[in-house]
């Protein structure tokens, strides 16, 4: 049966690949060529297969763009998050999701108020990364032999910066030619940077001491290839000193932040990067005659200090007077010295007397001692030959038998001396012992109190139990105790009127009995 027939209405049907087919195809032939503004959502940089896909939004609406590989790598400026540009391209539809989006031909920022904002935040981005910090900053050479300049060929620029170096310090100057306005500049003088610092020293073309970056005044637009991100990076990674000298003095770039120096124009960073020659000449030749005034000077007071010197010195005659007079009496006794030493010579040779009986003597001695050294002989070589066979017979086990052994064997015969030599050394020991005991015994006795009793001596103690040494610490009327080798005897100080109140005695153990009648001792 025909489905046709229930149909309710005579509506022609699409299928949903037709519809779709269709609003392309409506959609590019309306807005094949459309520039539209808004603000980036959603970029994420480019894909891995180097599209680039985000939105583009105002406060009521949004549209999906993407930007092909082979657009994006051309695109004067790189998408960024929150940028509010103006795409130009054309609508389309993707069928696969039902939306429409926009393929971005060209974009560029919406305005100067856009552009600034970008330089501002790049600007924040490329200074916590320390490209402007002032510690990477480097110091231009005072006197370069070779000067590299990055800019036009054709422009007043590189005409002003040769025509003021000629003026100042004539010197090699090497151009690399670069556009200074365009899409391509930021590449290509980021290119020239990285080229100068990748000449080698010893090339055919010689690398320059210091790098001057060079262009006319301009708009911002016409500046914004100095502010690119990749001059910026090349030109603070560059180990030759560069010379930032774009724009008149009141414009600045990026760039202006990353080199070393910056130049108010072109003319002045010709004139920071050279010396005056003539100036140059003059201070040299003020510095020479300098040189030499101060050292004729110098040399004039050497030449007086010198005379002064020699006025101070004595004469020769002076000097060797002293030592020719010594020399002369020392030559008068010599003669007298020679005669006395050779009479003491002879007398001591008459005094010797030569005989027979003397010389017999002497060789019956020598006999005796030659005859003691052939006895000892025979045992001295035994004893000699003995221990070169102990030495053989343990180098022998030493090669023979195991190390185990051996050393067991070793430290056997060790333990067998050590046990010999215990009991002279214990004896040893202890007589060293028992000696020093009996002199700590005798100097104990010879400094312990009793044997200071024993020579008469005695001691007197107060009631409190202290000794007085002082007459001073004893007061009439007190109680004390004499203290003597065989026994104690109580006192009063004073005199005799006070016997009555002596306490009785203390006797030692045998010790004489007190008398009955003692009286006071004072």
């Amino acid at each position: 049966m025909d489905e046709t027939i229930d149909s309710p209405t005579n509506a022609h049907e699409y299928s949903v690949s037709e519809i779709s087919i269709a609003l392309k195809r409506t959609v590019e032939d309306a807005f094949g060529n459309v520039r539209v503004r808004g603000e980036i959502s959603g970029y994420r940089g480019p894909h891995s297969s180097g599209h680039a896909y985000f939105s583009l939004k105002d406060d009521r609406s949004r549209i999906e763009a993407v930007v092909w590989k082979g657009t994006f790598s051309k695109l004067k400026f790189r998408p960024e998050e929150g940028m509010e540009v103006i795409a130009t391209g054309k609508l389309t539809t993707y069928p696969g999701s039902s939306k429409y989006q926009i393929v971005i031909d060209n974009l560029e920022p919406a305005g100067a108020g856009a552009l600034m904002a970008l330089l501002e935040e790049r600007k924040r981005r490329l200074a916590a990364e320390g490209l402007f910090d002032a510690g990477r900053k480097q110091l231009l050479p005072y006197l370069p032999s070779v000067i590299g300049v990055v800019t036009s060929p054709t422009g007043a620029v590189i005409r002003d910066i040769i025509h003021r170096i000629s003026d100042r310090f004539p010197l090699h100057v090497i151009v690399w030619p670069v556009r200074v306005q365009g899409e391509t500049t930021g590449a290509e003088v980021a290119n020239a940077v990285a080229g100068f610092n990748a000449l080698a020293d010893d090339g055919g073309i010689a690398r320059p001491d210091v790098i001057i970056v060079a262009r006319g005044g301009g708009s911002l637009e016409d500046l914004w290839g100095f502010n690119d991100e990749a001059v910026v990076r090349a030109v603070a990674a560059s180990d030759i000193p560069v010379i930032s000298a774009v724009g008149h003095e009141t414009d600045w770039t990026l760039i202006d932040l990353a080199a070393d120096i910056r130049a108010p124009t072109p003319t002045g960073a010709a004139e920071m990067a050279v010396p005056v020659k003539a100036e140059l000449e003059a201070t040299l030749a003020s510095l020479g005659a300098r040189l030499r005034a101060c050292s004729s000077r110098n040399i004039d007071r050497k030449r007086q200090a010198l005379r002064s010197a020699a006025r101070a010195l004595p004469s020769p005659d002076q000097l060797f007077a002293l030592p020719r007079r010594h020399f002369d009496e020392v030559g008068g006794r010599l003669d007298r010295a020679a005669a006395v030493g050779a009479e003491r010579r002879r007398a001591r040779l008459a005094a010797i007397r030569l005989s027979s009986a003397t010389l017999e003597r002497g060789i019956a001695e020598a006999r005796r001692h030659l005859a003691r050294t052939a006895a000892q002989l025979p045992r001295c070589a035994g004893v000699y030959f003995e221990r070169r066979r102990l030495r053989l017979d343990t180098a022998a086990r030493r090669l023979t038998v195991e190390p185990f052994a051996r050393r067991n064997t070793d430290n056997r015969r060790v333990l067998e001396r050590l046990a010999l030599r215990l009991p002279r050394t214990v004896d040893a020991i202890l007589a060293e012992r028992r000696t020093r005991l009996g002199q700590a015994t005798r100097l104990v006795d010879s400094l312990s109190v009793k044997s200071v009793l024993d020579r008469g001596f005695a001691l007197v103690e107060r009631e409190d139990g202290t000794l007085a040494k002082r007459a001073a610490d004893i007061a009439d009327g007190m109680r004390l105790t004499l203290r003597f080798a065989d026994g104690d005897r109580n006192a009063v100080a004073g005199d005799g009127a006070a016997a009555s109140d002596l306490a009785r005695v203390r006797p030692r153990a045998g010790a004489a009995k007190p008398k009955a009648d003692q009286g006071s001792l004072f």
